[in-house]
């Protein structure tokens, strides 16, 4: 191998290793982007996903309250209805179990919503330890000392 081809071997291997380098900037042309809004303009913070939380579990105490009344009050009409003869009182029972059947849904999704932004809030918040602690002991291990040569 010549010298003139070493040294455009290194010249080139060093222009792989600064390209690989390059920290902290987005491609000249990201792609993916929807039209002319422009990417990265989705913002959500701590605050807004503990409120869509805190109301997915509101709105799951406040109905797993109200549709046990609603369907009690419900079922009593129907078995009353029914007992006089009256074919409302079947159809109210159809729509009572039909109710209890969609309120469970909802009431699975929104326990769903909930626990879901319970998890990735803790899950979120151990991924930011970890990544703390690798960039911490990153910049221990940048203390000046050439650990090749031994010296400073």
């Amino acid at each position: 191998m010549a010298w003139d081809e070493w040294e455009q071997l290194k010249s080139q291997a060093a222009e792989r290793h600064s390209a690989k380098m390059e920290l902290n900037q987005l491609p000249a042309d990201p792609g993916g982007g929807g039209g002319d809004s422009p990417q990265g303009d989705l913002r959500v913070s701590q605050k807004d996903l503990a409120a869509v939380g805190d109301a997915a579990y509101r709105l799951h105490q406040d109905l797993t309250h109200f549709s046990t009344y609603v369907r009690a009050a419900s079922l009593t009409a129907a078995g009353g209805l029914k007992k006089q003869g009256f074919a409302l009182g079947a159809a109210l029972d159809h729509v009572a179990e039909r109710w209890a059947d969609q309120t469970r849904s909802l009431l699975d999704a929104t326990a769903h919503i909930s626990n879901h932004l319970d998890y990735t809030k803790g899950a979120h918040a151990g991924d930011e330890v970890y990544i703390a602690n690798s960039i911490s002991s990153i910049s221990t291990l940048d203390d000046g000392f050439d650990h090749r040569s031994g010296q400073n």
